[in-house]
C-alpha cells in the first residue's frame, strides 16, 4: 500500500515538473508568439513570473493544509487549476503582458499540487530518505523527460508543449483524487501562530540554503543552459532539450537510491561532498572546450545533484514536527524557488552583461560558497 501511495503522490510531482520543463527549450521562441520583442529577455521573465508566484503562495497552500488535516483537496485542485492555466496560456489570444498574468496566476495553483504531494510523502514513512528519493525521481524524470519532449513539441508549434503540460496535470488531479489522505491532525493554529513554526525551528535553515543553492543552479540551467548550447555550439532546440536530459536523467534515475543512502549513512557526508564536487562540475561544463565533453559534464553534474538532493530534503522531514509539515516543506519550496528564480534572472543578466563563463563561474562559485558557509552548521546538526 504504501508503495502504490510513494507511486502515485510521485507521479503528482512529476506531473507538474514535466508540464513545467516542457517549455524551457523553445520558451524564447515561445514568448515570440507572444509578440516580445527581445524573446531572450522575454523569456526569462516568462520563467520568472511562475516562480514569482511560487515564492509567493507555496506557504499558504502549506498553512492552509496543516491548519484543517487534509492534503488530498488541495493537490487535486492545484493540478487541476494548474492544468487550466496552462490550456489558458495555449487558447487565450493575449499578448506578453497578458502571457504573464496568465502565468503567474498558473504558478500561484500548481505550487499547491506539487508542494502538498511532496508534503504527503513525507508523511508515508519513516524512511525519509526513501521517500524523499521518490519525490527527486519524480523531480528528476519530469525535468528530464520534460526537455527532449518540450524541444520535439516547440518545433511543430509553439505552443504545443502549453497543450501536452495542460493534459498532464489535469491527469494528475484525476490521479490524485484515490490516494488516501495520510496527514496529521489538523491545529487549527492561525495563520500567524503557523507561520512561527519556521522561526522555532531554526536548524530548517541549514537544507533551506542547501535547497536555494541546488535550484539556483537548475534554474541557471533552465535558461542560461539552454542559450548557452544553442548559441555557442550552434545546437536546436531538439538537440538542446537531449543535451539538458543528460543532466535530467542521472538526476532522476538516481535520487532513490542516494536517497536509501544518506538513511544508512546520514545526510550530512551526501549534502557536502555533493555540494563542494558539484560546484566544479557546473564550472567544467562552462569551460569545455567542445561539445563532448560539455555534455560530459551534464552527466556528471546530474549524478552529483542525485547525491545531495534527497538527502536534503529528507533532512526537512528530520527536523519537521508531524503538523507542521505542510509549512515546513513549503518553507523549502520557497527557497528553492527563489533560488531558481536567482539562477534565471540573475544568470542570465550576468551571461547578457559579460559572456556565458563568467555566469558559470558564478553559479559554480555560488555553490561552492554556499557549501563552504554553511557545513559547520550541518556538522552541528549532524552532531
Amino acid at each position: 500500500m504504501v508503495r502504490r501511495e510513494r507511486a502515485a503522490l510521485a507521479a503528482v510531482v512529476f506531473a507538474v515538473l514535466f508540464a513545467q520543463v516542457l517549455l524551457y527549450p523553445g520558451a524564447s521562441d515561445l514568448v515570440a508568439a507572444y509578440g516580445a520583442a527581445d524573446p531572450e529577455t522575454a523569456s526569462r521573465w516568462f520563467l520568472a513570473a511562475e516562480f514569482g508566484s511560487f515564492v509567493a503562495f507555496a506557504g499558504v497552500w502549506g498553512v492552509a493544509s496543516d491548519r484543517v488535516g487534509r492534503r488530498v483537496p488541495f493537490i487535486v485542485a492545484g493540478a487541476v487549476g494548474g492544468g487550466v492555466g496552462y490550456a489558458a496560456l495555449a487558447a487565450a489570444p493575449v499578448g506578453l503582458a497578458g502571457a504573464l498574468a496568465l502565468r503567474a496566476l498558473q504558478g500561484a495553483v500548481t505550487i499547491g499540487a506539487f508542494s502538498l504531494a511532496m508534503t504527503m510523502l513525507m508523511d508515508l514513512s519513516d524512511d525519509h530518505g526513501a521517500d524523499m528519493g521518490a519525490a527527486g525521481i519524480a523531480i528528476g524524470l519530469g525535468t528530464a523527460l520534460g526537455a527532449p519532449v518540450g524541444g520535439q513539441l516547440t518545433e511543430l508549434a509553439p505552443r504545443a508543449p502549453l497543450v501536452a503540460g495542460a493534459g498532464v496535470l489535469a491527469l494528475a488531479g484525476v490521479l490524485a483524487t484515490r490516494v488516501p489522505d495520510r496527514a496529521p491532525s489538523g491545529h487549527g493554529d492561525s495563520l500567524a501562530a503557523t507561520l512561527d513554526a519556521l522561526t522555532s525551528k531554526p536548524a530548517v535553515a541549514v537544507p533551506y540554503a542547501f535547497g536555494f543553492i541546488d535550484r539556483f543552479t537548475a534554474g541557471f540551467f533552465a535558461l542560461v543552459g539552454t542559450l548557452y548550447f544553442r548559441e555557442t555550439f550552434g545546437l536546436g532546440a531538439g538537440a538542446t532539450g537531449l543535451t539538458l536530459a543528460l543532466f535530467f536523467a542521472p538526476f532522476a534515475l538516481l535520487q532513490y537510491p542516494f536517497g536509501r543512502l544518506s538513511d544508512r549513512v546520514g545526510r550530512t557526508l551526501p549534502i557536502a561532498a555533493g555540494s563542494a564536487l558539484y560546484g566544479v562540475a557546473v564550472v567544467a561544463v562552462g569551460f569545455a572546450p567542445g561539445l563532448r565533453l560539455a555534455q560530459a559534464g551534464m552527466v556528471a553534474v546530474g549524478v552529483l545533484g542525485a547525491l545531495m538532493s534527497p538527502a536534503t530534503m529528507a533532512l526537512v522531514t528530520d527536523i519537521a514536527a508531524d503538523d507542521e509539515r505542510g509549512v515546513h516543506m513549503a518553507g523549502f519550496n520557497v527557497a528553492g524557488s527563489l533560488g531558481f528564480l536567482a539562477g534565471i534572472v540573475g544568470g542570465g543578466w550576468v551571461a547578457e552583461r559579460y559572456g556565458y563563463g563568467e555566469a558559470f563561474l558564478l553559479a559554480g562559485g555560488t555553490e561552492l560558497l554556499f557549501a563552504a558557509l554553511a557545513l559547520p552548521a550541518l556538522l552541528r546538526l549532524n552532531r
